[in-house]
């Protein structure tokens, strides 16, 4: 994909790219510039929230997996 750098010096991320990432608005960004190639990484923002008796580390805006995406992920580590 291509994006244009306008005389401001902002670009779009397209929206599929975003999607892709889990980025939603307000995300904060870390932008780096490493072997020719920008690169951007959310900052992390973990959070513990209470669920329960339990203590659960979350981060807002980060992709969301349901029981059966969980649940393929672990046949796939475990070759099943």
């Amino acid at each position: 994909m291509k994006c244009t750098i306008d005389r401001a010096g902002r670009f779009v991320i397209p929206k599929q790219i975003r999607e892709l990432a889990g980025w939603k608005p307000g995300v904060e960004l870390n932008v780096d510039y490493q072997g020719g190639c920008g690169v951007l990484e959310p900052v992390s923002k973990v959070k513990l929230v209470r669920r329960g008796s339990f203590l659960v580390a979350t981060v807002p805006g980060a992709p969301k997996f349901g029981p059966e995406v969980v649940n393929k992920i672990l046949r796939r580590l475990h070759g099943d």
